[in-house]
Order: C-alpha cells, then sequence, then structure tokens
C-alpha cells in the first residue's frame, strides 16, 4: 500500500502579525529542535496540523494578518508524518487528541499522543483540538503541557489567530523562564560550590587573630587564582600562606584550590621551608593545564610563643610587618626564590624573621599593588601600598576594616574594578 503525501497548503496568515523571538527553530522533530520555536521579526508563521483526516475536509479557517501576509500550514494525518514535516520553520502544533496512540497500541492514557508529542518537540508551542463535547480532557492537555485548547466546532480565523499567537508567545515566555531559572539554580550551585572551597583557617588554640579579605577578578565568581589558608600543628606552630597562580579564570581558581589543599596536608603532616615548597611544585607540574602556568607563593611559620617567623618567598612579594611605635615596612625579600612551576629542582630558602612582643603581619597577592593610580599608566607598587597603610593606622584601622579600607582605596585609585584577583591576609598578635 503506497505511503499517502502530506498534503502542504499555504493559508493567509496570523491576523496580528508575527510574534518575534530571540531564537530560531531546531532540526526535526526526532532530533529535538534545541532552540525556540517562534518565529523571527518578518518571517512566516508555519503551523503543523496533526489530525486523523481521512477525508481530507480541512478543518482551519482562512487567517491573515493585518498586512494580508499568508501563514504556511502543513498537514500529518500521523506522527510518522508529523516527524517528516517538522522543520526548522514549524513555530506551532495543533494537536488532534483523537489521534489513535502512538504505535497502535491499547492504553488507558487518553492523552497518550499528546504526551509523544510533547516529548518528541518539547520546545515547540503545542495547541491541543478536542470535539465539543471534551472540554475536560482540553483542560487536563493544558495541564500537562499544552499551552491551549480549542473546539473543533468552534474554530474560526479570529479565535485561531489569537491562540496560535498566544500559544507561541506562552511558549516562548515559558522557555525563557526555565532557562532564567536553570541559570540562577546553577549560579546559586557555583557559589555554594565555590564557597565551599573557600578556606576555613585551622587556629584552635593560638592566641593570635585572623582577619581576610578575598576578590576575584573575574565577575560573578567567588574564587579565583588567589589562594591562602592559616593552620595551626600539635606543636603550638601557626603556619599561614598566600598564593598566586597566573591568570584569574576556572582553571586558576582549580589550581589553587588544590595547591591551597597540597599546601595544608603537606603543612599538617610535617613539612616546612624548601621541603614543602619543593612538593608544592610538582603538584603544580601534574596538575596544570599548561607548562606555562606557573604560581607565587609567600608561607610563614610563626613560633609557638609568637615573637618570631620563618619565611619563604617563591616569586611572591615580600609581607608587610606592623609593630608599635614603629613605620610599617615591608620584610627582608633578598632571598625571593623562583615562583613554582619556573624552573626544575628549583630550591627555595627560609629565612628567620624577628617579630616582637605584639605586631600584625600582613601577606597579599599582587593584585592589591599592580592596580592604576588614577587614569595614567603609574602603578600603586609595594612603596604606595606601604604608605596607603602607614596612613589607615595612624587613622585608626585595625582586622579586618584595615584589610576592607585597603581594598577600597586600591580600587578607588583605580577608578574602577580590579583587573587582578586580590587576597590579604592579616595575622595580629597582642601583647
Amino acid at each position: 500500500m503506497p505511503v499517502p503525501v502530506p498534503r502542504q497548503r499555504a493559508i493567509p496568515a496570523v491576523e496580528s502579525g508575527q510574534a518575534q523571538a530571540a531564537d530560531a527553530v531546531g532540526g526535526p522533530l526526532k532530533e529535538e529542535a534545541h532552540r525556540d520555536a517562534a518565529p523571527t521579526s518578518g518571517a512566516t508563521l508555519t503551523l503543523l496540523l496533526i489530525e486523523d483526516d481521512p477525508v481530507g475536509s480541512p478543518i482551519v479557517p482562512e487567517l491573515l494578518d493585518s498586512a494580508g501576509k499568508p501563514v504556511r500550514v502543513r498537514t500529518a494525518r500521523n506522527l510518522t508524518e508529523a516527524e517528516r514535516l517538522l522543520t526548522d520553520d514549524v513555530h506551532c502544533i495543533l494537536l488532534d487528541l483523537a489521534l489513535p496512540a502512538p504505535g497502535g497500541s491499547d492504553t488507558d492514557d487518553e492523552l497518550a499522543v499528546l504526551h509523544h508529542v510533547l516529548q518528541l518537540a518539547p520546545r515547540h508551542a503545542v495547541l491541543a483540538l478536542t470535539g465539543s463535547g471534551d472540554a475536560e480532557r482540553g483542560a487536563e492537555a493544558v495541564r500537562v503541557g499544552a499551552q491551549d485548547y480549542l473546539v473543533r466546532d468552534e474554530l474560526d480565523s479570529r479565535l485561531l489567530s489569537r491562540a496560535v499567537r498566544y500559544a507561541v508567545e506562552r511558549k516562548r515566555s515559558d522557555t525563557a523562564e526555565r532557562r532564567l531559572t536553570e541559570s540562577r539554580l546553577r549560579a546559586q550551585e557555583n557559589r555554594r560550590l565555590e564557597r565551599g572551597l573557600l578556606p576555613t583557617p585551622l587556629l584552635d588554640g593560638s592566641s593570635l587573630r585572623f582577619a581576610a579579605r578575598y576578590r576575584p577578578g573575574r565577575s560573578r565568581a567567588l574564587l579565583g587564582g588567589d589562594f591562602y589558608d592559616a593552620v595551626r600543628t600539635p606543636d603550638g606552630t601557626v603556619h599561614a600562606m598566600i598564593g598566586d597562580v597566573c591568570g584569574h579564570g576556572p582553571d586558576e581558581a582549580a589550581l589553587g584550590v588544590e595547591l591551597r589543599i597540597a599546601w595544608r596536608a603537606l603543612t599538617l603532616a610535617g613539612l616546612c621551608g624548601d621541603e614543602l615548597l619543593g612538593t608544592l611544585q610538582e603538584v603544580l607540574e601534574h596538575e596544570r593545564p599548561d607548562e606555562e602556568i606557573f604560581a607565587t607563593l609567600c608561607t610563614v611559620d610563626i613560633a609557638p610563643d609568637g615573637r618570631h617567623a620563618g619565611l619563604c618567598l617563591a616569586g611572591h612579594p615580600a609581607p608587610l610587618l606592623v609593630r608599635p611605635g614603629v613605620p610599617a615596612r615591608l620584610l627582608p625579600y633578598d632571598n625571593n626564590g623562583p615562583a613554582l612551576g619556573m624552573l626544575p629542582g628549583a630550591r627555595w630558602s627560609r629565612m628567620q624573621v624577628e617579630l616582637g612582643a605584639e605586631w600584625s603581619l600582613m601577606l597579599y597577592t599582587d593584585g592589591l599593588i599592580e592596580g592604576r593610580v588614577g587614569a595614567g599608566g603609574e602603578r600603586l607598587g609595594q612603596d604606595g601600598m606601604v604608605e596607603m597603610i602607614r596612613r589607615q593606622l595612624a587613622e585608626g584601622l585595625r582586622g579586618e576594616e584595615l584589610l576592607r579600607a585597603a581594598v577600597q582605596e586600591v580600587r578607588r585609585l583605580n577608578e574602577g574594578e580590579l583587573a587582578d584577583d586580590v587576597a590579604v591576609v592579616l595575622l595580629d598578635r597582642t601583647a
């Protein structure tokens, strides 16, 4: 028996013009459209009618839009034909709910054909077509996913025009709302994940006060390539570090988290100084996505009595030391070794630093000192940062307030958001 040839006839356009949409339609039904099924501005609206009409009598009235532009109507007698006819330019499906269930199988589901179409064309607007005494079935069709339902005996050009236009626009609106909801959920999940990856210092039992500020350079993110941490080992030593992976994208953020976790594990296992940095370099070399990636690092190991510390620098700016009655100054950085990942087999010196009885030690990344000063190309630099901190200390700022003021002023001097990540850590010891 020959396969019936699907009918295609042109009828006038929807009465008030085409609905506009941001996205074009996707591929055929069996491949599922990947974009919204809504007409672009000026495009001819196309309707796919799926109905069992063995005698070929038309059930769709003539339609005209305000410009008299015709609307294409494609008619399919079954779902197999519909799959073939649902091409990129179809915007709405008018489905006869009286069609037999897919595959001809017996089922108690009165909406089996609708479920099948919704599954195959989830991004197309669908209008359900019912008999005059079947309004309840039509309402149920809307509940399960159709945009509206129409009664076959009540079809006229004005009613169908409004229904098609409404269905296309409602589907587009629903799709946009769904995408917005999914985007918000993804953003919330990302923020929860990134927030969980931010460090929680382990300083129980220590008399030192800890404060930190962190601003990623990339927008809508909580993590960048900068990282920091602080832990207290059983012997009473407080270990703190701050580091910076070159770049500030998601790959660099992930690598920074790996290095921070590795540092914590190695520190708690008893490593420090050159041995610790050498192992971290191995981690970096195995985990970095590109051989050009490197990371700078500053570590301090504060003795249990709090009066002196060991300092290691791997291509990183030296910390700032603040003591009562003495101007804030940078710690020596003559023994600053290479950044991690720059030189295979590199070594790093561990320098002893006298802190005194009462002090504040500020560790920071270069995002704090590389912002511009005004409209010119001049950078703040370490000297400018030292002067800024001295002035803020003279104003009585301490702890969290000091770090907040420092980051805000750097942004103000830069006349806008900083391009690089910024991390600042402050450790305080009072007499």
